[in-house]
C-alpha cells in the first residue's frame, strides 16, 4: 500500500504577516502571491470562526491548528489519500482573511486547491 500523505511542511504558519510562498509547481494558491499562476483573492467580511464551521463540514478534513487569527487544516483526497495543507490568516490591517492551499506531493493538482478555496468562499456567502 502506498502512502500519499507526505510529510507535514515545516514552513507553515504566519511569519511577519505572511503565509508561506507557493512553490514554482502549479499545485498551490496563495492570496498574498504576486504570481499569476498562484494568485487568488483573499476572503473578505468573514471571521476565522465562520471559516472553521465551513471547513469542519467538508469531507476528509482535519483541523490541525487554530488561534483567533489563524486556521490550519489538512484536506485528504478521496481516491489516493493525497494531503493538501490549507491555511487562513486574518490580516487586521487589510481586514481580509488571506488563504494558502497547497498540495504536499505531486507537481500539478489539476486545479483542486483553487476549486477548494472557491468552494469555501461560496459557502461563506
Amino acid at each position: 500500500m502506498f502512502n500519499f500523505t507526505g510529510e507535514r511542511p515545516s514552513n507553515l504558519g504566519v511569519k511577519d504577516g505572511k503565509l508561506a510562498a507557493c512553490p514554482d509547481s502549479p499545485n498551490c494558491v496563495n492570496s498574498q502571491s504576486d504570481d499569476a499562476q498562484s494568485k487568488i483573492e483573499p476572503l473578505s467580511a468573514v471571521s476565522i470562526a465562520e471559516i472553521k464551521k465551513v471547513v469542519e463540514g467538508m469531507e476528509r478534513t482535519t483541523i490541525i491548528e487554530e488561534t483567533d487569527n489563524y486556521l490550519y487544516a489538512e484536506f485528504k483526497s478521496k481516491l489516493m489519500g493525497y494531503v493538501d495543507d490549507v491555511e487562513f490568516y486574518f490580516d487586521p490591517q487589510a481586514n481580509v482573511v488571506h488563504v494558502r492551499s497547497a498540495s504536499r506531493l505531486g507537481k500539478s493538482d489539476l486545479g483542486v486547491n483553487r476549486k477548494r478555496v472557491e468552494e469555501i468562499r461560496s459557502k461563506l456567502k
